[in-house]
Order: structure tokens, then sequence, then C-alpha cells
């Protein structure tokens, strides 16, 4: 896995395929290699794509002590896109992924052809914030989830019901999650990444933003309700709003990608 020193960072990323650029970024707890098993198979054909571990998260180490706003995880994506890929790209973003990948366009539009933001909103608000709230402030309590009870819990924010019913699919996704678990990523990185999706927003700045920026939504989102995206879609200065039925907050991950691919391709064609 090469490496890119930044400004605070250095930021282990991942390279597959040759084509225009698309880079990928994962949300809290997410790894590079996250979108590697239902992603990066269909686009490898026709795009050059990279992947990285975000500041707290898997090989990538940042020494500045936190708190870490936003904008610096922003801020080394996109010293990461000015270093090894050719800009302006297409950037695609999931949950805190999604919040990283909209402050780029904000702060950075010069190097992005689209953004494609996924499972979020413009600022943590309602149900987010008291979600987000209650997570953050049990780890720092001294707690963890562990095991069965960390798949079990995942899983319902992840998944729709009718997905964790399905008695074909669901043994899959649970190995996936217990790999995911297994890495310790997702409790150690709670903390310093979930604390920037909290405190996020993005309200004023969003208005003035002209990089296309397509929002996609999940009618069974439980992490981020699909009337956030509608408010981030609705006060971007170019913002276009998606919603697909029957989905959940991370069904691109072993439920629906073979529905979500093939339209984010589509949505990224257009701006080549």
């Amino acid at each position: 896995m090469p490496a890119f020193q930044g400004s605070e960072a250095r930021i282990h990323y991942v390279r597959h395929g040759e084509g225009p650029d698309i880079v990928w970024v994962s949300g809290g707890g997410g790894l590079a290699t996250d979108w590697h098993p239902y992603q990066i198979p269909f686009f490898e054909g026709e795009f050059r794509n990279t992947t990285f571990d975000n500041r707290g998260v898997g090989s990538t180490v940042c020494d500045v002590p936190m708190p870490w706003p936003l904008e610096t995880f922003a801020r080394d994506a996109a010293e990461l896109i000015e270093a090894v890929c050719a800009p302006p790209v297409a950037i695609v973003g999931l949950s805190l992924g999604g919040a990283i990948v909209q402050q780029v366009a904000i702060d950075r539009p010069d190097l992005l052809r689209c953004c494609i933001t996924m499972g979020t909103g413009a600022r943590s608000i309602g149900w987010g914030w008291d979600y987000q709230q209650a997570e953050i402030d049990w780890r720092k309590q001294g707690h963890r989830l562990d095991g069965p009870m960390a798949v079990a819990h995942h899983a319902m924010m992840m998944f729709p019901a009718r997905v964790l019913g399905d008695r074909e699919l669901w043994p899959k996704l649970r190995a996936d999650l217990e790999s995911w678990l297994a890495t310790d990523d997702a409790e150690s990185s709670l903390i310093p990444q979930w604390e920037a999706s909290l405190l996020y927003d993005q309200m004023e700045a969003l208005p003035g933003c002209q990089v296309p920026m397509h929002v996609i939504a999940f009618s069974e989102d439980v992490q981020a309700p699909p009337q956030d995206g509608l408010e981030l879609a609705e006060v971007a200065g170019n913002g276009h709003y998606h919603e697909f039925e029957g989905m959940g907050h991370c069904s691109i991950y072993g439920h629906a990608q073979d529905v979500l691919n093939p339209f984010i391709r589509e949505l990224v064609l257009r701006y080549e």
C-alpha cells in the first residue's frame, strides 16, 4: 500500500485500473479496502480508482492532536488528489466520507469534475445529532462494542429490515461485518472521526459551491434519513437529489451495488 506525506497526515492509498480518476472516500471506521469487493471490480475497467484510509483509521497516520475538524479530513483528500491523481477528478463518498467530499467541493472546486455524496447531509441535526452524540459519549465513558453484539448493532444501523431478514443474504453480510470488526477500526476511530461528523455545518458555504453535487439518499437509511439528503441537495449551489427505495445506509456494500454502481458510473460519465 503506497503512502503520500501530506501537510498533516501520511496517507495510505490503493490504486486500481486506468482511465479518468475516481476517488472513493470511506465513512467513519471505513477502510480503503471497503470499496474493493463491491465497487472496484465494476469500475476498474474504465477508470483509475483511488481509495485511501482517512486519518484516524487503518494505516494512515496523523500526529496532529485531536480534535480533527471535518476541514482537515477534506484537506487530506485534496492533497492526495493533487499528488497522485490528474485533476479534475470525480469524487464519491459515503456517510462521513460524503461530508468530506462535500467539503472538498467547497474548499477546492478546482480539483473536481463532480461530487457524488451518499448517506449524508449539510449538517448534523435532529436525530443524526442525537444518535452520533450518544455513540461518542458512550465510548468516552470507556465502553466498546465487541463480538456478536457489535455485529447486531452495526447491521441494524446499516441495512433495512428486509435485507436483515433475507436468509440467504444475511450470512454473507454478517461475514463482511465480522471481518470489518476484527480490524478494531470501528471502535478505535469512532471518537476521532465521528466528532468531525457530528460538529460540521456546511449550510452557509454550500450555496456558493458550483461543483455538480449529486446527493444519493436511501429511503430506509436509519443513520442519515433521506430528509437530510434532500436538504443538502436543495441548499447546494448545483445540487441534484436522487432517492433509492428499499435501501439502507450501507446497501452499496453487499446488498444493492448492482443497482448503485451503474447509476454512479452514469453520473461520472456525464462530466468527462
